[in-house]
């Protein structure tokens, strides 16, 4: 453990559990790369996601943006392919899209698509897929509203999916934030998780979360609080 990472534990109250409020200005005070750090979200929740009925699964606009420059990707033709153009898409295409794709050059964040251009991504499925890049009607991202989605992962997007350890992460903002746009993007992204309970979860949903940046020890979280954002 290097000098710099024990003097941030120091920092940190390992026996308490931190509010949003709290642990929002907790983590600005962790700050110590030179880089403009991401704050992280991890949660643990009560969900068997081998089960279809308990996956958790969506997307959330946060209210602040996540301080991070998106490029977006749109399979589109014709008035939609325009509209997406109009709202900001960084790369517009059908066939010309999947040769790109094919060829190796995934110069993207996100991937929105047109349902009528679905089987055109298909093609690129294999290569999508694996990188987390496959467009979803769950995450707004497979929709004939192309404008909207771009201009939703354009401002502040996040997806977020349960893994098979019922673990989830996210990048909510980035250090130089406001303490209090921090505890506003906590606040709106534990509403999601909230909102996407499985009926069949039983017992506490939320098992435990903490909160740090990419280059710092967690602030533990609250869950009797997080339990009650709604």
């Amino acid at each position: 453990m290097s000098k710099r990472y024990k003097q941030l534990l120091e920092k940190v109250d390992s026996s308490k559990s931190y509010t949003i409020t709290e642990a929002s200005s907790a983590v600005k005070e962790l700050k110590s790369a030179k880089f403009d750090e991401t704050v992280e979200i991890a949660m643990n929740l009560n969900v068997d996601p081998r089960h279809a009925d308990q996956m958790v699964r969506g997307a959330i606009v946060l209210p602040h943006g996540t301080g991070k420059t998106v490029r977006v990707a749109v399979f589109a033709k014709g008035a939609k392919a325009d509209e997406a153009k109009a709202a900001g898409a960084d790369i517009v295409g059908t066939d010309e899209l999947v040769a790109q794709i094919k060829e190796g050059n995934i110069d993207f964040d996100i991937v929105v698509a047109a349902p009528d251009c679905m089987g055109l991504v298909g093609q690129v499925g294999r290569i999508l897929g694996p990188k987390g890049l496959m467009p979803n009607p769950k995450t707004g991202t497979v929709t004939p509203d192309v404008a909207t989605a771009v201009n939703n992962v354009k401002g502040g997007q996040v997806n977020f999916r349960v893994d098979k350890k019922g673990n989830i992460h996210a990048g909510i903002g980035k250090a130089s934030f406001d303490a209090d746009k921090i505890a506003e993007n906590l606040s709106t992204f534990v509403k999601a998780i909230n909102k996407q309970k499985p009926a069949s979860s039983k017992g506490r949903y939320i098992k435990n979360a903490a909160l740090s940046l990419t280059m710092s020890p967690a602030v533990k979280l609250d869950i009797a609080e997080l339990l009650d954002t709604k």
